[in-house]
């Protein structure tokens, strides 16, 4: 019996778990969820109803997308994701987590935080955009010259904040992110962990 992952293609934070099994080769039998039916069995495994949902052979579950993707680079790393300054990675990985994150949501909904103008939050969003420029001048990727934790965790919500008005983002000055961007979207791995899934509905 395989490992299962409970999936939602689209979420970023279910796309940095996936990097990290598929990267790692671990063999999992991914369940993609409908998020309005949500099935029983991840539900009563986890609670919280949200994804990913790693549940181990021996029935250990993880909850979280950092500690999956930890998890998954433990059993292997090939890549070496995991080599380098790990405190750097994780106040990245933090920083993206809260206030990123925080600003990236309404930016993308400011139907529902109308207490700013969108393009506030945007303004908000850009400090760390800033910040990632910053390393990229230094590094073909954030913190080395190949691709660590803090790239594969973090880039799935850059390309969420790019996608809010893309003909915004190609035309701004973030030319390192951009080009950063660009080539993880487009390597092999992330196309494999985006190609679509059957709906599970157990």
């Amino acid at each position: 019996m395989l490992p299962i992952l409970y999936s939602y293609r689209r979420c970023p934070y279910a796309m940095r778990a996936r990097l990290a099994i598929y990267a790692a080769d671990i063999a999992v039998e991914i369940r993609e969820i409908v998020l309005s039916d949500k099935p029983t069995h991840m539900l009563q495994v986890s609670p919280k109803g949200t994804v990913p949902v790693l549940v181990l052979q021996m029935g250990q579950i993880i909850e979280q997308s950092l500690d999956i993707m930890w998890w998954s680079l433990q059993q292997n790393d090939p890549q070496d994701w995991l080599v380098g300054d790990f405190d750097r990675m994780q106040a990245l990985i933090a920083e993206n987590d809260t206030h990123f994150k925080q600003a990236l949501d309404r930016y993308k909904y400011p139907e529902r935080y109308p207490q700013m103008a969108q393009a506030k939050y945007r303004q908000q969003g850009e400090v760390f955009l800033q910040q990632l420029e910053v390393l990229l001048n230094k590094h073909d990727y954030l913190l080395k010259n190949t691709a660590s934790l803090a790239d594969m965790a973090i880039f799935p919500f850059v390309r969420q904040f790019a996608a809010v008005d893309s003909i915004w983002f190609q035309a701004s000055n973030y030319t390192k992110l951009k080009i950063w961007l660009n080539n993880l979207v487009n390597s092999a791995l992330f196309e494999t962990v985006m190609k679509k899934q059957p709906a599970y509905l157990g």
